[in-house]
């Protein structure tokens, strides 16, 4: 991995074992338009939510100190609800000077826009079998008491990996995709605004805010879809802003660089498709091969 020419002001780190970040990476560049970034796509070892604890541990702190070995790295994002559920503790005890920002499905802003008291969950089976999610749940649910809410769980074996696939095919041809996303919703029961429906949505993996659109065709339109992309981006803000409101207005516009276990070429289709940038900002980082 090329060296990263320093910057006084540092860099954000953000990594996941695809694609699915590059829509944490779209909020990130929102909200901190001056900000240099270095993503990584761990492409090569994905998908993170098909895989052991153990494993995912491994690659987490893999990439964490091979991002440290570049340069000034003021935060780290982990853009991967697995990653962020089996493996941010064991991150933040290892590393303890680091900020690490993790995501996790929004829960309680679900709970509080929910009128039939139904909301379902997508995710991988690693962050919904997690001992992290199972925390956050209870907790959610004991703070809302009295109020009482039913989350239906479903665990989408298998979407993370078509949507980094479909990166490498036409935009036209979503069939199977949608399909799959089909199979998933159906498993969870009836979507709407009526008693016993499900009338929101929580998308518990980054990659699937890149299917909202077919989601929203299969849930309709009156139901509450709700990512974690912006609040993530907000608390990464508030992590390494200066606190002087009088803050350097340096032009960086954006400085990215983006890595791959993987196919380049899907990193560069995937970064021209969802963040508008040339083949030439990707780059492919040698690693030997999965166990």
């Amino acid at each position: 991995m090329a060296q990263i020419e320093p910057n006084k002001s540092g860099f954000i780190g953000v990594f996941d074992s695809g694609i699915g970040g590059l829509s944490v990476l779209q909020a990130l560049r929102a909200e901190m338009p001056q900000e240099r970034f270095v993503y990584w796509a761990d492409r090569g070892f994905a998908p993170y939510g098909e895989r052991s604890d153990e494993f995912v541990i491994e690659r987490s702190h893999f990439v964490t100190q091979q991002l440290l070995a570049q340069g000034s790295l003021k935060a780290l994002v982990v853009a991967c609800n697995t990653a962020t559920a089996v493996a941010i503790e064991s991150l933040r005890a290892t590393f303890p000077n680091l900020a690490f920002i993790g995501v996790e499905p929004a829960l309680k802003p679900a709970l509080a826009q929910t009128q039939t008291l139904r909301v379902g969950v997508m995710g991988t089976q690693g962050t919904l079998s997690s001992l992290r999610f199972d925390k956050l749940l209870r907790s959610v649910l004991a703070d809302a008491k009295p109020k009482t809410c039913e989350f239906v769980l479903q665990a989408c074996k298998g979407l993370a990996l078509a949507i980094e696939q479909q990166t490498e095919k036409s935009l036209e041809d979503t069939q199977a995709l949608e399909d799959l996303c089909a199979q998933h919703v159906q498993c969870m029961g009836s979507f709407g605004l009526e008693p016993g429906q499900i009338d929101t949505l929580v998308l518990g993996c980054t990659h699937y805010v890149f299917v909202q659109d077919i989601l929203r065709k299969l849930v309709g339109p009156d139901v509450n879809i709700i990512s974690t992309g912006e609040a993530v981006a907000k608390q990464t803000k508030r992590l390494t802003t200066p606190t002087s409101s009088h803050t350097e207005t340096t032009k960086v516009s954006n400085q990215i660089q983006l890595w791959t276990t993987g196919s380049l070429e899907a990193l560069q289709l995937a970064a021209s498709r969802w963040l508008d940038l040339p083949a030439h900002h990707c780059q492919l980082f040698q690693t030997p091969s999965a166990k």
